[in-house]
Order: structure tokens, then sequence, then C-alpha cells
């Protein structure tokens, strides 16, 4: 199975005549020859020849041509001589057998759905890769394997792959999208929207799309998402500087019913270190200076937390939230404050 092949057609086309009548052959040789070299490190020239079904003059010549299109074939000592690819410039196509690449669906589909921080999005692209290029026979046995597997994760972050992949899709090739969605307070409503990112944070999915009934950017949790539908129907992508930025207000400030915003006395490097995206926004107001905003249904909370943190501050809103915590200031000072 070739799940690279695609960038590579140009290549082996032009210089084999992959398309043409009377080599084909010798294409599909070639890919079978590249296919073994990646399988382990070293080959024999007389085992390689067992394997493909042809004389070892036949082995050189085909290793010449991998070399020709760009690929590093490297010859090794020994009698007979022997062959190892070694590392070029250029990925060569994936080639893999039937369970090396369920392996590798299965892995990708793991991680893609546990959002697992730092690989979310490449785990994501190359699962929608893989998936559309799985045979008929791998994908009825993905599906049944998927269907039997239980993670051992909380059941509000589970996202099937599935999804994420109709949804990467639909991001990438720019077409609608229609899904019915569960709000926080339990509303169900149907939206029809132009996808735009998938954002993962450490548990959830999101994604960022513009909402064609309320003509205005909006977040959704994939795992709220049903019965999603791509409607076939494209659009010219709008512009949106910064997904991770509306992920980060959409789950941190927008929801909460107190909405504070903080000056810290340290680089927003610093504070973003200590502070996730799904608890508050930082950004930058100064080379030693940062702007902190955060959520909350209770004043106690965003105290506590701010406190937590270990960093001088200072609340610029709301003035409830000022005057609470002047008012525990005292109150902790008056109790531990120095005794005569």
């Amino acid at each position: 199975m070739d799940l690279n092949l695609g960038r590579d057609a140009d290549r082996f086309g032009p210089q084999l005549g992959i398309f043409s009548d009377g080599v084909a052959e010798t294409a599909a040789r070639l890919l079978r020859l590249l296919g073994l070299l990646q399988r382990q490190p070293a080959w024999g020239g007389q085992e390689l020849a067992d394997r493909l079904g042809v004389g070892t003059r036949t082995v050189r010549r085909d290793a010449d041509r991998l070399r020709e299109l760009g690929y590093l074939v490297e010859t090794t000592p020994g009698p007979g001589g022997g062959y190892r690819l070694g590392v070029g410039s250029d990925l060569p196509p994936l080639l893999l057998d039937d369970e090396e690449a369920m392996a590798v669906a299965v892995v990708l589909g793991v991680s893609a759905g546990a959002a697992i921080p730092g690989i979310e999005r490449a785990a994501l692209a190359t699962l929608a890769r893989v998936d559309r290029l799985l045979p008929p026979r791998l994908r009825t046995q993905l599906a049944a394997l998927r269907a039997t597997t239980v993670a051992l994760m909380s059941a509000p972050e589970v996202v099937p792959a599935e999804q994420l992949v109709t949804l990467a899709r639909a991001c990438d090739l720019h077409e609608r999208a229609a899904f019915d969605y569960r709000s926080r307070q339990g509303e169900r409503t149907d939206r029809r929207v132009e996808p735009h990112w998938l954002v993962a944070t450490d548990r959830r999915w999101y994604l960022v799309a513009h909402d064609l009934d309320r003509q205005d950017w909006r977040t959704f949790r994939v795992d709220r998402m049903g019965q999603i539908r791509i409607t076939g129907h494209t659009f010219e992508p709008r512009p949106l500087e910064d997904p991770a930025r509306l992920v980060a207000e959409s789950i941190a400030v927008a929801p909460y019913l107190i909405q504070a915003r903080i000056t810290v006395s340290a680089p927003a490097e610093e504070v973003a270190r200590r502070v996730p995206a799904d608890i508050g926004v930082v950004k930058a107001a100064g080379t030693r200076t940062s702007i902190l905003q955060l959520g909350a249904e209770n004043l106690e909370w965003i105290a506590g937390y701010l406190v937590g943190t270990g960093f001088d501050f200072e609340v610029t809103e709301p003035v409830e939230l000022r005057d609470y915590i002047a008012a525990v200031g005292q109150r902790l000072a008056a109790a531990h404050g120095a005794r005569g």
C-alpha cells in the first residue's frame, strides 16, 4: 500500500512512462524494490533478485533508476554486493503491507481522538490521508476494530476518529458542513458552517467555523456534534488571524458570568507556561508585563487561582473582584500580622 505516492507520481511518471504500455511492469517493480528497501536495513543483491523474480543485473539497473529519481540507494560490500536505503533529502513513497497499514490507522486514530498535545494536527492530517487510501477490505476491518475498541478516557472527551477525519477533509477541501449541535445548556440546534480549523486542547477537540446562519465565527466542541454531513458545496476561505486564540477565549472567558482582566508582572511566555489555554488567555503587554483574562462563576475561584500562580498582579476589572481581593487581603493581614 502506497501512502505517499501522490506527491511522487510526477517523478515516477515522466521518467518511467508509468502510464504507458510496456513499462508499467518496470514501474511496479521499482515500487516493490523501494518497499523492500524500507523493510530492513540491508539486502543482498541475490536476495532482492529472488524476491522480485529477476536477475541481479536487473536489480542493479533498478537501483540506478531509483537514484536517478533522487532516492539514496547505497551499495553495501560483500559477496555479490548488497543494497540499503540511505537518508536523503526527500521522504520516499511509504509502502506498507496490510498489517502495517492497519497498525498505522489504529495508532493515528487513538492519538488523534485523544488530542495528544504536540502531534494532534499532524496525526489527524495523516489519519485523513491513510483513511482515504485504505482499500475496501481494510476499511471494513478497521471499522470493526474501532467499533469494538474502548479507550480508557472519560466519556465526554472521546471523539470518534471518523468525525475528526470528516471535519479535517471539510477544512482541507473548503466544503460546507451541517450538523446538529448540543450546547452547554443541553439545547440542540441545527448548524450550517464553513469549517476553517480544528484545534485541540489537552482534553478536547474544537472546530473553528464561520456560522452561516449567525454570520459570525463560532467554536464548536466536536464531542457535542451529531450527524455531521458534508454538503458538497465549496466556499472561499475567510481570513482569520488566530483560530487557537478564538478557541481559548471561547472556553476560558466567554461562557462565564464573571470575566476578569488582570495585569501580571511577568512576561507572557512565562505566564502562559503556568496558565493552561483552557483556563486563561494571555497576551503580552510589554517585555516584562502581560495581560491575563480569566472567567469563572464566582469571585472566590478567580481570587484563589490568581494567588496560586505566585505572580504579582493587579486586577483591572471587574471592580467587584478588586474589592473582594482587597477585603481578603485585609482579613489575612489582620489574622497573620506581626504580634507584639
